[in-house]
């Protein structure tokens, strides 16, 4: 698969190293259902049954990184409390080296959303505006000679003052410094390769734009003005506009219409930008990244991450292949990068030739045991090979294929021409191999190498009064297949 020609398989994101630097905080949310009105106040009443928290602001930036496989240093500030502490936590099981500095007279910044129904209700803010922060600028710069690119996260809590002495720094030792940028006077920025406001931060310095065409004159201005090489401006639906010095502004429409939640979406903007400047990547081809990226993080519920599989996929899926079905290279390889991001794939076979209830709760329990599931599928050949039938299977290897992609607990579909899936699982290894409980104290094909490379192998429930066969029996009989 490629951009732009690039080929994408072969970029190697665990060679990237990037720092980030800002406003650092705890997303914290509480969600449950809401089924009256309070005889207090006419205001929902919402019964909290869930309550979850993730890394926020710079936090969440470094995060991006991370999931897409890159190496990340991040520096920021944090209050000596709880949340602090649940903060450092989190950051140390995601795999992020952090160099934070705790003080006493500031609480960590937290935001903490009240969400019924997937809909966000009410937001609760917990901050004190910190005071800028010279030893923290200092520790960063020692660490300028091990990284790539710089990505300076202001959130307008106070952490990031003006850098532009310290962009100045980051560049004389070759890194790109990127900015996604809070404050109104950008000259505190001054001299950054590249900036992010969204369409209200870009409007809040330049004032209103009626055209394009006028927002790409005020962007123009800014870069002569500020010393700025690129400014990219996120447009909401309306998808990205890059403007830079010496060359054509480009716009790239919005990757996606459905918008779910736009929380975290400019952190995934420039977690992407960055990275995959980082890899060396022409400018065009990293934005067309983020922009892929963007898309993937405003259909997700809340603050999130995209990792280097879900852009992927979805770039093979711009290309005209289906995102579900995907052949053996390159099934390894999105295997390969999900297992080095800490995430679990399950593996089972079948033919699946007349979908049934039985089926769906089993692909649903096994998807249920980890992060992806592959489904792979005998094509017509080796179904007929297993004495099923003259004809079977009843619905060819395509139609089958194309159904199974379209569940919601599949991710991965592909075919195996051989008698038993064998080789094909020990090519794949994935960490669980699942089968049905009717294969109980049987020999399972492919286990043998699972475990040897330290994967499980499970037998899964068995739904009794489901089967292919008696389907087709009953339909030869003329009988009605009833629910059950």
């Amino acid at each position: 698969m490629s951009i732009n020609g690039l080929n994408f398989n072969a970029l190697s994101f665990s060679k990237v190293r990037i720092l980030v630097y800002g406003d650092i905080m705890l997303d914290q949310y509480w969600i449950g259902d809401t089924e009256r009105i309070s005889p207090e106040a006419p205001i929902p009443v919402v019964h909290v049954q869930n309550q979850r928290q993730c890394l926020g602001g710079a936090a969440n930036v470094a995060l991006g990184v991370k999931t897409l496989g890159a190496e990340v240093r991040l520096f920021g500030l944090c209050g000596e409390d709880q949340a602090g502490e649940d903060l450092e936590a989190l950051l140390r099981d995601k795999g992020i080296e952090s160099h934070l500095i705790h003080l006493a007279d500031r609480p960590t910044t937290r935001k903490l959303r009240i969400l019924s129904h997937d809909q966000q209700l009410l937001r609760l803010d917990f901050e004190k505006i910190a005071s800028h922060d010279q030893v923290l600028e200092t520790r960063l710069q020692t660490y300028f000679s091990q990284a790539r690119v710089l990505i300076i996260s202001d959130y307008a809590k106070g952490v990031v003052g003006n850098v532009s002495a310290l962009i100045a720094a980051a560049k004389e030792q070759g890194l790109q410094v990127l900015v996604d940028p809070k404050n109104n006077d950008f000259s505190v920025y001054q001299g950054a390769t590249l900036i992010t406001p969204n369409r209200k931060e870009f409007e809040a310095v330049v004032g209103p734009c009626r055209s394009q065409d006028e927002r790409i004159e005020k962007a123009r201005h800014l870069l002569e003005r500020f010393a700025f090489e690129h400014i990219l401006i996120t447009l909401g639906k309306e998808g990205m506009l890059w403007v830079a010095r010496n060359a054509e502004a480009l716009h790239l429409p919005a990757h996606r219409q459905e918008v779910f939640d736009v929380t975290g979406a400019g952190d995934t903007v420039i977690s992407t930008l960055a990275t995959g400047m980082a890899l060396g990547l022409a400018w065009q081809e990293a934005m067309h990244l983020a922009n892929v990226a963007a898309g993937l993080s405003v259909a997700k519920l809340g603050t999130s991450s995209v990792s280097a599989v879900e852009i992927q996929q979805e770039l093979r899926a711009e290309e005209g292949s289906s995102a579900g079905v995907v052949d053996e290279a390159h099934l390894i390889s999105l295997v390969r990068m999900a297992q080095v991001q800490g995430k679990k794939v399950v593996m089972t076979n079948g033919c699946f030739d007349l979908l049934h209830p039985g089926h769906i709760r089993y692909l649903e329990e096994a998807r249920r045991l980890g992060d992806y599931l592959i489904v792979a599928v005998n094509d017509d050949a080796s179904v007929k090979a297993q004495n099923k039938g003259e004809n079977r299977p009843i619905n060819p290897l395509t139609h089958r294929m194309a159904v199974l992609s379209g569940l919601q607990a599949v991710d991965w579909v592909l075919a195996f021409s051989e008698e038993t899936p064998e080789k094909l699982i020990s090519q794949v290894l994935p960490d669980i191999l699942v089968k049905g409980g009717d294969w109980e104290g049987k020999t399972i094909a492919g286990a043998t190498a699972v475990i040897a490379n330290g994967g499980q192998v499970k037998c899964l429930s068995f739904v009794e009064g489901h089967s292919t066969t008696s389907m087709i029996d009953k339909i030869k009989r003329g009988a009605v297949v009833r629910e059950t």
